[in-house]
């Protein structure tokens, strides 16, 4: 199996989340929780589900991930752009822009 991560939409704002290993939203894929198995898979969609269910977060599902010295990196083209943040240059009207930045940063 391929190392998966939980991601979703916090309710609150709109940000792309990532499940981390202790079962918080963090907002830093590098934080995600990377599950290697279908047991630890099931696992984290399982809790990702639940905050669904108490108006937490919108749409978890889990991706497809590399481990590069020990954080995660998105396969996909989509969750790329979604783990880099917004595209468009009114993100930083919204104030969301500040996530490539913080993302870049966890990388180095």
């Amino acid at each position: 199996m391929k190392p998966k991560i939980v991601t979703a939409n916090r309710l609150s704002d709109g940000a792309v989340v990532y499940l981390d290993a202790a079962g918080d939203w963090v907002e830093a894929i590098a934080d995600a929780g990377i599950a290697t198995d279908d047991e630890v898979a099931d696992a984290l969609l399982a809790v990702a589900s639940t905050a669904e269910q108490g108006l937490q977060v919108v749409g978890p599902y889990l991706i497809d991930v590399t481990a590069e010295d020990g954080r995660p990196r998105p396969l996909g083209t989509r969750e790329t752009i979604r783990a880099q943040g917004p595209t468009v240059a009114g993100a930083a009207i919204l104030g969301t822009s500040h996530r490539a930045e913080e993302n870049e940063a966890s990388a180095a």
